[in-house]
């Protein structure tokens, strides 16, 4: 036999790496991998080298009902999670719930008849689908869609699937719950059978948890008829089990005590940093925007330049915040933890689907602080859930009531903006509870990032990230309980101890702020960035009008310190107009010192419009003064096409403003409003007009 040569080697090699990279579509090196995924996989239970092939993953573990989320915030995750929980216990269904980004879709043409998938999805931003949804997005509406045995999308390849699906939207935004809406059409499209109707859930309107509620009652008869399923009296069944490890020490170099991974539970984080690990910044300048007594409002610079992480401006940055101590001692307190806060626990899943959302060995005070999301709304179910373990028959008869009465929960519970802890600290008057550890988990939503407009120009400083947030401290009216945002009382304990308070103690509140071992000590604080569509014109020349009152001024406040960069370094900047509205100039103006500065860089280009809605007796707004300027405003839109970008209230600013550019180019052209709604949709859809707004 002849021998093969060095070069023969390598070409064989060369053919053999191609040959993959077509036959599996570049997945094995295509796709992020999460480097931390083998610890949580070992945690979970879950095997090396997960399969991505959702029929086989159903028939090994013996299922016959999938729940798929696409989810941003962990919203779709957890309604996933309680369909999943609900199927189980009341109709025997044998469930499980997965990630729509861990799977690949071409044999859904030969889903079986016998068993049923549901889909939980959120709509992000403009109508487009979640990060963790796009792939699936793009195969189940594309023209090309291609499955497994060869049919084309005419010949009704996925016949065979029944499906479920429900929505997470807000009607605030022009393309509402345009997700679930597409992927039914194109199911339908492609034949599959919806069982029941397509629920969609409105958190524009706050009614996304009864929406949820009045939605899944019908589908499960619906779903029960189909499969031949009788319902049964639910009790709670465990997902995961909970170990107490005394023979641990919490100070154990193997115990989590808040990291996120195994890196940095070693003392080492590595890149690529990302929303399953961050990577922990040094805040390097901290200050307070607002010159009035208490309201707060901050600026924060990160630095990033000791990572890989890299941001464009308009882009967004996560911050991974930490539950304040004051309401982990509560949690704790109630469910009669508070002596065990430090005890070593292992949670592992009961089934090989389940799976655990931090790393263990960890403890009771490191879960709560780091990892549950235990100042969130409470939904009425998982009331019902915890009335069975209730203290005395009163508590437990109050929780159910809690629990089955909309108007009720809405009077005690949903006004009053309760957590968890605050509820049965009132229901039981102080009397501890013995609910399942495990329920909690299972319960409430893992912690989530919290996204906010980059205010800083990666042009003029790349490694520094700019953020400008209000720090939330709102008081319930006929209430003595006044709601504090989580991470942005969190971000000002920081800024107090930069600025030399050893003992922050913003609203009340404490944080662990040097996170866990001390690993954030030195004003550190855990992020990653996500990148936008929110952009400035490729051509600096192209004029840019911004519409930002309040924090909505942040990512424009990036825009405009772009282009003055790009003015200083000789290049040619079109008109550039903002309107800003605040309160009161010598209360909430917002960076009033550097608009002058950028207006002496930029010249006649940069206008700076203002409307300080409490300075007159009659209120004035951004989209007033917006009407004031129709004819420059019109003009560059016209004439010169410009951009529109709009950031700030979603419900009201965004969406009066939108009125009255309808409005101004209509009497300006003089054209119906029909036909001025309609060039204002083509904006949109050119990228001409963008939002970056919220509820």
């Amino acid at each position: 036999m002849a021998q093969l040569d060095p070069l023969d080697i390598l070409v064989l090699v060369g053919l053999l790496v191609g040959t993959v990279a077509y036959f599996t579509k570049g997945k094995l090196w295509g796709k992020t991998i999460d480097p931390y995924a083998a610890q949580y996989g070992n945690a979970n239970g879950a095997k090396a080298g997960r399969s991505r092939n959702i029929l086989e993953k159903m028939e090994e573990t013996g299922k016959n009902c999938v729940i798929f989320f696409g989810s941003q915030t962990g919203t779709a995750e957890d309604y996933a999670s309680r369909l999943s929980k609900e199927g189980s216990q009341r109709f025997g269904l044998k469930t499980m719930i997965a990630d729509l980004e861990e799977y690949d879709y071409e044999n859904l043409d030969i889903f079986p008849e016998d068993k049923v998938a549901m889909f939980v999805l959120a709509t992000y931003g403009e109508g487009e689908p979640t990060d963790n949804a796009v792939e699936f997005y793009e195969l189940i509406t594309g023209d090309d869609a291609s499955f497994s045995e060869g049919a084309s999308p005419e010949e009704s390849p996925l016949k065979s699937l029944s499906y479920v699906t429900f929505g997470l939207g807000n009607n605030t935004y022009e393309h509402y719950n345009a997700m679930v809406r597409r992927v039914d059409i194109a199911l339908r499209k492609l034949g599959a059978t919806r069982i029941g109707e397509a629920g969609e859930g409105d958190d524009g309107a706050g009614t996304m948890e009864e929406d949820f509620l009045a939605w899944k009652e019908p589908m499960w008869k619906a779903l029960c008829e189909k499969m031949g399923l009788e319902e049964r009296e639910a009790q709670y069944e465990p997902v995961v089990e909970v170990t107490e490890k005394t023979d641990m020490d919490a100070e154990n170099d193997t115990v989590y005590l808040g990291e996120p991974n195994k890196n940095h539970l070693e003392g080492g984080s590595q890149g690529p940093y990302n929303a399953h690990n961050p990577y922990i910044a040094p805040i390097q300048e901290s200050k307070e925007l607002f010159t009035v007594r208490g309201r707060n409002c901050l600026h924060m610079e990160i630095d990033i330049s000791g990572s890989n992480l890299t941001y464009q401006t308009g882009d967004h940055i996560a911050i991974w915040p930490t539950n304040a101590g004051k309401e982990v001692d509560r949690f704790l307190n109630i469910l009669g933890l508070a002596e065990k806060r430090h005890t070593v626990i292992n949670v592992k899943g009961l089934d090989p689907t389940a799976k655990v959302p931090f790393p263990c060995p960890t403890t009771y005070d490191a879960v709560v602080r780091y990892h549950m999301e235990i100042c969130a709304p409470v939904s009425r179910q998982m009331l019902s859930t915890m009335a069975p373990f209730a203290p005395n028959d009163e508590c437990k008869a109050e929780m159910a009531r809690l629990g089955n009465e909309r108007e009720y929960f809405q009077e005690k519970v949903s006004s009053q903006y309760l957590n968890i802890a605050q509820i049965l600290e009132r229901v039981g008057g102080g009397v501890k509870w013995n609910v399942p550890f495990s329920l909690m988990i299972e319960g409430i939503l893992k912690i989530q990032p919290r996204y906010y407009s980059i205010s800083s120009s990666s042009v003029a400083q790349k490694h520094k990230i700019a953020i400008t947030a209000v720090v939330e401290s709102i008081r319930i009216p006929g209430s003595d309980h006044i709601m504090k945002g989580v991470t942005t009382n969190y971000l000002l304990a920081l800024k107090q101890k930069q600025h030399g308070d050893p003992d922050p103690d913003p609203h009340g509140l404490t944080y662990a702020i040097t996170g866990p071992r001390n690993k954030y000590d030195g004003i550190h604080v855990p992020v990653h960035v996500r990148h936008s569509n929110f952009k400035l014109p490729s051509d600096p020349s192209k004029p840019i009008i911004m519409i930002g009152p309040g924090t909505g001024v942040a990512p424009f406040r990036g825009f405009v310190q772009e282009r003055a960069a790009q003015a200083k370094a000789g290049e040619k900047v079109g008109k550039t107009i903002l309107f800003f509205g605040c309160r009161k100039r010598d209360e909430d103006f917002l960076y009033k010192d550097e608009w002058e500065e950028y207006k002496n860089v930029l010249g006649d280009s940069f206008e700076f419009v203002t409307a300080f809605s409490r300075e007159q007796s009659k209120k004035v707004y951004v989209q007033h003064r917006l009407r004031e300027y129709a004819i420059e405003v019109n003009s560059l839109l016209q004439e010169q096409k410009a951009n529109f970008y709009v950031c700030g209230d979603a419900a009201n600013m965004a969406r009066d403003v939108n009125l009255v550019l309808i409005q101004i180019i209509s009497e300006q052209r003089g054209i119906e409003v029909s036909r001025a709604e309609e060039i204002v949709r083509m904006m949109r859809s050119r990228n001409m007009y963008q939002e970056d707004v919220w509820s």
